[in-house]
Order: structure tokens, then C-alpha cells, then sequence
């Protein structure tokens, strides 16, 4: 990391960290903001240095930005990152964690939200996926499909979004327990990804000539469960083909994040009513209780090879908004980091 100096001995650490200049109008722009050095204090007692190795991009980080940032406030986000020097004893200088450090390349921590990576961490897996599908979108997907959903063996579980990080995870988990996955996404490449996943149906959304049909073909019965990503339109057409008792997972709404005037939906208490549904939005941090549960759970898939990953890498802290803007672009495959 050459662009910065971290001199311990003489106690000064340089960082640099990305704000937010303007709140988004619409799509972000780079424009939108500012990287900015600043100086960090010494440490006191109780408090640890952190170095970020790896950096998260995820889509949530647009709305959560618009609602609970303010103009001139450092990017919020996650990292894997490494322990450079230590005033508490909990932590050693060297080991890693996933932090929620926001977008720094250093930063001070007491040590509370720190989690640690797992000590039978593979030395052959990268960091990064404690990102991704051993991370957050991992937990998404665990917990959306067995606890929300609450899936079982034989049914038919339809994946928008399938190729990004939640998405992709989804779908396999649902194939390790024995259903029969459809999943859609916005690439021929894509498609070809999820083929290689082992779900069972793929489509790509942009290029079918209606969107009705093409679940139907893949799913002629409909769907038990639908774990939502996308919102908008999708959702609308999907809504019709939800079997009776069907359940709906509303993890995001990614195709509605940049609209600067709010769409009009469709009217959804018809099927709602008559095919007796339920469908519920859930936010993945009110599950943490048990993260380590499903931690553990997600990296022996993992291990085993039953659970597969991709990452879309972007080289260079300097490059973080532009690695964020490509997810609403469709750029990535799997999970979208930053590597400093």
C-alpha cells in the first residue's frame, strides 16, 4: 500500500477515504465523490489501527446512503482488514477481520463491531469471500431462503439478480436442499454462470420477448418461492406465477434504487388474496444473533465444494466509485470488492 504511510513509531497515520460529495440524483456519478486524506490520532488504550486489504461494494449502500448520510460523511461499507497495531488485548497485530470501517484505507476501531475471520479460515480461500459468500450476502441468502422463505426439499424457487453476490448464493443453497431453482439475469454470460451453478433453469431477462412466458416455460407449475431482488416490474409479472401458498422473499428492490420519480406498481392483493400468499421484507442484520451458525454453515459448503464463488476483483482504492456505479450497470459476476 504505497500510497500511504502508516509510521507507527512516530504515531501518525495518513489515510485516505472517500465521501460523499452530493447526495445521488438519479444514477451515481463519480462526480458524487470526494476521495479526501485525512490524519489519524494515536491510538488509546483499547483501541486497535486498522489496514482495509479488501473493500465491499454492495447495492444496499445507495439507498442506505440517501437515507442515513449526509452530505460531506465518509461512504458507508465493509472490509476485510488487517490489524497493523494493537492496544487491546483481544486483537493481535496481523490478524484479520471484517470490519465496518466505511470506505478508509486505515481507521481506528475499539474493537466491538469487529468480527474475527474464522481460525480454520482455508489458507487456499481468499479473504475476500468473508464478503461475500462467507460474508453478508452469504447470511442474506441463508436466512432469506431457510428461516423467511423457510424452503423445503421438491419445491421450485425462482432468483432474480441470480449472478450477483446474493443471488448466486441463493440459488445454490436452495439446490443443496433439494429444490428445483430457476433463476434470471441480464447477460448471456450470465445465464451460462448460473448454467454452471447447477440451476436447473436461466434466462436472461433482456432478451426474452416476454417475461410472463419465460417463467412460465421455465416453471410450467409456478413457483413455491421467490427470493426477490430486484423489485419493479419483475416482481409484478413474477407475482402472477407464485403457486397457492407461495412465499415471497423481498431482500431488495435494485431496479428501483435510482428512480428520481417513484414507480407505480402494479396492484398486487388480487394474487395476494386468491392464491393465499405471503410475502415479507426482511433486513439480514436482524438474524446476526446467529451468524456464527451460519458462518460455519456457509464455509464448509464452501469447502466441500458444494457452494461455488465468483469474484469481480477492481484493483486500486482510488477506483471504488467506479467499482460501485458498475453494479447498477450490471458489470459484475458474483461478488463486486475492491482490492487496496
Amino acid at each position: 500500500m504505497q500510497a500511504e504511510s502508516v509510521l507507527c513509531n512516530s504515531r501518525m497515520v495518513t489515510a485516505k477515504v472517500w465521501a460523499l460529495k452530493k447526495h445521488f440524483d438519479g444514477f451515481p456519478k463519480a462526480s458524487d465523490f470526494e476521495l479526501k486524506t485525512i490524519e489519524l490520532p494515536s491510538l488509546k488504550d483499547g483501541q486497535l489501527l486498522l489496514e482495509s486489504v479488501f473493500l465491499s461494494v454492495d447495492p444496499y449502500m445507495r439507498p442506505y446512503s440517501q437515507r442515513d448520510m449526509k452530505e460531506g460523511d465518509i461512504m458507508i461499507g465493509s472490509q476485510v482488514a488487517r490489524i497493523v497495531e494493537s492496544k487491546n488485548p483481544a486483537f493481535t497485530v496481523g490478524a484479520f477481520v471484517v470490519a465496518k470501517g466505511g470506505w478508509r484505507t486505515h481507521f481506528i476501531s475499539d474493537g466491538k463491531e469487529l468480527l474475527l475471520l474464522p481460525s480454520d479460515w482455508p489458507e487456499s480461500l481468499p479473504k475476500s469471500v468473508a464478503l461475500g459468500t462467507v460474508g453478508m450476502p452469504g447470511l442474506t441468502a441463508y436466512f432469506g431462503l431457510l428461516e423467511v422463505c423457510k424452503m423445503k426439499p421438491g419445491e421450485t424457487v425462482l432468483v432474480n439478480a441470480a449472478a450477483g453476490a446474493v443471488g448466486s448464493v441463493a440459488g445454490q443453497i436452495a439446490k443443496i436442499g433439494g429444490c428445483k431453482v430457476v433463476g434470471c439475469a441480464g447477460s448471456d454470460d450470465k445465464v451460462a454462470y448460473l448454467k454452471s451453478l447447477g440451476f436447473d433453469e436461466a434466462f436472461n431477462y433482456k432478451t426474452v420477448a416476454s417475461l410472463d412466458e419465460a417463467l412460465r416455460k421455465a416453471s410450467p407449475d409456478g413457483y413455491d418461492c421467490f427470493f426477490d431482488n430486484v423489485g419493479g416490474e419483475f416482481s409484478s409479472v413474477a407475482i402472477h406465477q407464485m403457486k397457492t401458498f407461495g412465499r415471497i422473499v423481498v431482500c431488495g428492490a435494485i431496479s428501483q434504487y435510482n428512480n428520481t420519480v417513484p414507480q407505480k406498481g402494479a396492484f398486487v392483493q388480487f394474487p395476494m388474496i386468491f392464491k393465499q400468499l405471503r410475502m415479507e421484507g426482511f433486513l439480514v442484520s436482524s438474524w446476526y444473533n446467529r451468524r456464527e451458525e451460519a458462518l460455519k454453515a456457509l464455509l464448509k459448503w464452501v469447502v466441500e465444494g458444494k457452494l461455488k464463488f465468483h469474484e469481480h476483483v477492481t484493483e486500486g482504492f482510488e477506483n471504488m466509485p467506479m467499482a460501485f456505479i458498475g453494479l447498477f450497470k450490471g458489470e459484475n459476476l458474483g461478488k463486486a470488492v475492491v482490492k487496496v
